[in-house]
């Protein structure tokens, strides 16, 4: 998974790639970290590198929706997660295009939530579905404004990456 990170008003490359049970591997600006991961309790991660164990609380930022607060010892930091996959078509006028929007997961994982119903009115950005996948719950939100056509999958349900979640009229 390849994502930007905005920290300090600097921007960061960030890749992450998981390997077989709690490991994985972190690409962050060309240095490589191999982790031993967890989520022992929701918005908690514990990382294991090099002997050393790094507790880290991360909750959305009250005041933007865009960015998270991650505490790390006692140090606090903002940081904003952009996913290049999410940003394609989403150029200027893209949230009010025609046409059915198809809100796609990324990677396989487990349906955990159904924010909302066929039938229901929903704004560009509001959240749809919630996914779990690697420990991680996401918010799958519109793409625009319209109409939820179809909600594929139900609470508890598996999906694979690139499954069709929902469509947005």
């Amino acid at each position: 998974m390849k994502l930007v990170a905005e920290l300090n008003q600097k921007t960061h490359t960030v890749q992450i790639t998981r390997g077989d049970g709690l490991n994985l591997t972190a690409e962050i600006d060309g240095r490589v970290y191999e982790l031993e991961a967890s989520e022992p309790e929701p918005n908690v991660y514990l990382f294991k590198h090099a002997n050393r164990i790094y507790q880290i609380f991360v909750s959305p930022n009250e005041k933007s929706g865009e960015s998270y607060q991650a505490s790390v010892g006692n140090y606090d930091y903002e940081i904003k997660i952009i996913d290049p996959k999410r940003l394609r078509g989403s150029g200027a006028g893209a949230g009010q295009a025609e046409g059915a929007s198809e809100i796609k997961t990324a990677m396989p994982g487990k349906v955990v939530r159904v924010l909302t119903e066929v039938g229901a009115e929903v704004k560009a950005g509001d959240g749809v579905i919630i996914v779990e996948a690697m420990k991680m719950q996401n918010e799958m939100k519109s793409p625009k404004d319209g109409t939820v056509k179809e909600i594929r999958y139900a609470e508890g349900a598996t999906v694979n990456a690139g499954d069709v979640l929902a469509v947005i009229e």
